[in-house]
């Protein structure tokens, strides 16, 4: 048997970069997997690969920033597979740079609205499903930059750190109840959203920031985030696993 056979997962943020990497990891390993993307054609084009590949998948439009869509993703898990049982919290968006005293205060609601209480959202109705489904596992995408600040980044910075303590909460409220919740810090990953936040000459730049000399990669992210919600890490939860290639090491 696979390591998720006859599971049910969500995945937010699924129809590119990393959500793309541990959906299709996710299906290849035996489950159901629900891919949410406010783009349901990109969530479409992830699905159909996963299921020309022998998996189980479908889309669903999802704005995290909208508690609604959350509610709704997690009934439309129950109602075509039957239960959830794995939730990946994955979506999320940064802002262009700016220092705190310039920074757009719609720019600020934005991004909170999407990687902090768009998660919350998640949660809210993630955990009480997968209790009742007997159990299982949540991974909420924090990043490095949970861990450390970057100047000009202030909505995300501050969504990433918030994003741990929240992990924490569900971890204290929940593992008891047969739901392990853990947070992943990706570093800088070599993803659309990294490449239109940045240029060519300063991701060079960024490279040289991490021991490994490069950036990551979606399938790396995958590798950990499967780990954290397999049976494998019965005793881990309430946690905060980097993959940085080192950046995090200075």
């Amino acid at each position: 048997m696979s390591r998720f056979d006859n599971k049910v997962a969500i995945v937010t943020g699924g129809g590119s970069g990393i959500g793309e990497g541990i959906s299709k990891q996710l299906a290849s390993e035996g489950a159901s997997v629900v891919v949410t993307d406010i783009d349901l054609e990109a969530a479409q084009r992830v699905v159909d690969e996963i299921v020309a590949a022998g998996g189980k998948a479908s889309a669903f439009t999802q704005n995290t920033a909208k508690a609604e869509d959350s509610k709704a993703a997690v009934e439309f898990a129950q109602k075509t597979y039957g239960a959830l049982h794995l939730a990946v919290n994955n979506a999320g968006i940064g802002a262009p740079a700016a220092t705190i005293g310039d920074y757009d205060l719609a720019a600020w609601d934005r991004v909170v609205g999407i990687d902090l209480s768009g998660v919350f959202y998640g949660l809210h109705y993630q955990l009480p499903a997968i209790v009742a489904a007997g159990g299982g596992a949540v991974v909420n995408m924090s990043s490095v930059l949970g861990a450390v600040g970057i100047a000009e980044n202030a909505a995300y910075v501050s969504s990433k750190h918030a994003l741990i303590g929240l992990t924490k909460v569900a971890a204290l409220e929940y593992t008891a109840k047969g739901v392990r919740t853990n947070a992943v810090g990706p570093g800088f990953i070599d993803t659309p959203l990294v490449r239109k936040m940045m240029s060519t000459e300063a991701i060079t730049a960024l490279e040289a920031e991490h021991a490994s000399k490069r950036l990551g990669t979606n399938q790396e992210v995958a590798a950990l985030t499967l780990f954290l919600l397999s049976d494998e890490a019965s005793f881990t939860t309430g946690s905060y696993h980097l993959v940085d290639g080192g950046y995090s090491a200075h």
